[in-house]
């Protein structure tokens, strides 16, 4: 569990895993960054409670980091991967591992199932489980178990971790991806299941969601960059969406009023999507949807748009081909 500034959900995160009920052993391994709150302190009072929870140092503060300093320091078959703000559902360990034994995958995931605890993070949640929101992303939005190309956190089988040499720690975000891509190189399975769902809670401001999506959109360029022929309609939509509405202000303001009509379609659009989307949350939540809604898409895209192509080649640079197994090379 990679962990920085979670004093508000990192005791709920970690006793989440401790109450699963496995037959197996169990440990957790958090990863603390440099938290400017109360997260070391939590995390102290955690260790001092349970005698199957430790800590480790990353001074880096980045996420792919912690998560190769975790998984140094854990010794079991398989791991599962936690975040400090998601709570795992009940069972969520033992069916885990029920799967990647039925189907032989490296690495299965489920639902991120979004819950708010106010009016805004309600509001963030059910636009970020709508597909006009996210598109068609299974591990949003939910669909059939499948064979997927990467997965929500992820539980795996350590042999395939080491394999790969865990995360590239140049992958400040989408390192999940850029790791499942490699499994799946060297011919190892990335299973989506429905069965599987984790309680994942929302940013807490519009300002902050900004900067997750905008992180998202500059990352999910690096990889179009890193691997092309990943890329497709859904993550082309906010950039394009991006530029559209820019044209039609511009256009609007300087040459005719019927410039106007796209960003008003924009916000007709997601003030239509909102409807289903907020259906059975409070009247405060549902009419903050479309403020959540283009918060992230334009968010996205403007990080898509404005990802340094410098970015791209210093990842690019630190590429780690797949290494490929006994099995797979026979």
């Amino acid at each position: 569990m990679p962990v920085l500034n979670e004093e508000r959900h990192l005791r709920e995160a970690v006793h989440a895993i401790l109450q699963q009920e496995y037959a197996g052993e169990m440990e957790v391994v958090v990863a603390l960054g440099p938290s400017t709150d109360r997260t070391d302190e939590i995390a102290a009072a955690l260790v001092a409670e349970d005698s199957r929870v430790h800590t480790v140092p990353n001074p880096t503060g980045r996420t792919p980091a912690a998560l190769n300093a975790a998984i140094k320091a854990s010794r079991h078959p398989i791991v599962v991967r936690v975040d400090g703000h998601a709570a795992l559902s009940p069972g969520y360990i033992t069916t885990a591992v029920r799967l990647l034994q039925e189907t032989g995958a490296m690495n299965v995931g489920g639902i991120m199932h979004a819950e708010g605890q106010n009016d805004w993070e309600h509001a963030v949640a059910a636009a970020m489980t709508s597909k006009i929101g996210v598109g068609n992303a299974a591990f949003h939005t939910g669909g059939a178990a499948q064979q997927a190309e990467t997965v929500y956190l992820g539980v795996f089988r350590r042999e395939a971790l080491e394999q790969q040499g865990g995360y590239n720690e140049e992958f400040i975000r989408a390192q999940d991806w850029e790791l499942n891509f490699r499994i799946r190189e060297a011919g190892g399975l990335i299973w989506f299941s429905p069965e599987l769902k984790v309680s994942y809670r929302p940013r807490p401001s519009v300002k902050a969601l900004a900067k997750q999506y905008k992180d998202y959109g500059r990352w999910r360029h690096v990889v179009a960059r890193y691997h092309q022929g990943s890329i497709n309609l859904r993550y082309l939509a906010p950039p394009v969406a991006v530029c559209a509405i820019a044209a039609g202000v511009v256009v609007g303001a300087l040459v005719t009023p019927f410039g106007f009509v796209v960003p008003g379609g924009y916000l007709a659009a997601i003030a239509a999507g909102s409807v289903p989307a907020g259906k059975g949350l409070p009247l405060k939540a549902r009419l903050q949807i479309p403020l959540a809604l283009a918060t992230m898409h334009m968010s996205w895209g403007w990080g898509f748009l404005t990802s340094p192509r410098s970015l791209a080649r210093k990842v690019i640079a630190s590429r780690r081909p797949a290494v490929m197994g006994e099995t797979q090379e026979a």
